[in-house]
């Protein structure tokens, strides 16, 4: 389990997927993974799952493997859920599950979501990426309708109880064991989350190449910008408008270039861009509203 989190596929493009001023406001994080496939929200109401194993040919995007004690568990209590598509859970038709893989030399990792008892708004929401003209290289995820298997459970049962279920169905017929990270190991999680998963150039900056066009209208005059993002900079941005200004907006558009695509990058830029001179009647505020909402 985790916190609100949006967790992008590692070919995906970050702003193509979520719903950033929502995630801003909710304060929801965003991290992207190793593994390919489409974006998917976690909270404390959704259960992740994953298996590590020996890479074999036959198990690699062998998806329906490994959900199998997935769905087994499922029956046991009453759940019709069923694999469905390439690599998604579903009952009666809405995704409760996603699944992804990552391999690397011999090793292979499975792992997917189960949406226990989430709250669905958020879910939605989060992933609602308001409408705006983009082309993007990035893989986009297939949006789903989607649903908590709690209301399909024969009888009411407790985040842990479901767990114990689970792992009964996963560890059927193998012998096991609990083990628990040294502090040694912990260490060098604290350390990897740092150098990767906390840093925005993995989790945006990462992101493929695009193309975006977005426009606004303020009282002070209609505002078109177009541009190009690559590797989390802007390479290129062309500003358009019925606005005024005192000074050539082609210059302050020029110097834009190679700014992070991020509110807080822009935001330092404009403060020591002379700002007024280029827009009479459109503020700092109006144009940052513009560029990332």
């Amino acid at each position: 389990q985790n916190e609100p989190t949006v967790v992008i596929g590692r070919n995906q493009n970050t702003i193509e997927e979520i719903n950033e001023p929502y995630i801003k406001e909710k304060g929801i994080h965003v991290v992207r993974r190793l593994s390919g496939g489409g974006a998917v929200y976690h909270d404390l109401g959704n259960l992740n799952f994953t298996f590590i194993v020996d890479s074999r040919k036959d198990l690699i995007t062998n998806f329906e493997k490994f959900t199998e004690p997935v769905l087994a568990a499922l029956k046991s209590l009453g759940v019709p859920a069923e694999f469905s598509g390439r690599n998604d859970l579903t009952i009666e038709g809405k995704k409760f599950s996603g699944n992804a893989q990552y391999w690397s030399k011999d090793r292979l990792l499975h792992h997917g979501t189960i949406l226990f008892n989430s709250d669905l708004s958020v879910v939605q929401e989060a992933l609602n990426v308001k409408p705006m003209k983009l082309e993007s290289k990035g893989i986009k995820s297939v949006r789903s309708r989607v649903t908590n298997i709690y209301p399909y459970l024969s009888r009411p049962m407790t985040t842990r109880e479901f767990k114990d279920v689970l792992l009964e169905h996963m560890l059927a017929g193998d012998e096991y064991e609990n083990y628990k990270l040294t502090e040694a190991e912990l260490a060098a999680v604290k350390r990897i989350k740092e150098e990767r998963y906390a840093r925005w150039d993995w989790n945006y900056g990462r992101s493929p190449a695009f193309a975006i066009e977005k426009s606004a209208r303020f009282p002070g005059g209609y505002l078109n910008l177009k541009f190009n993002v690559k590797n989390g900079l802007i390479k290129e941005i062309k500003i358009f408008g019925d606005f005024f200004g005192k000074r050539d907006i082609d210059s302050l558009a020029k110097r834009l270039q190679g700014t992070a695509y991020r509110e807080k990058s822009v935001r330092e830029f404009l403060e020591t861009a002379a700002f007024e001179e280029y827009f009479a009647n459109i503020s700092r505020e109006e144009f940052l509203s513009c560029l990332f909402q």
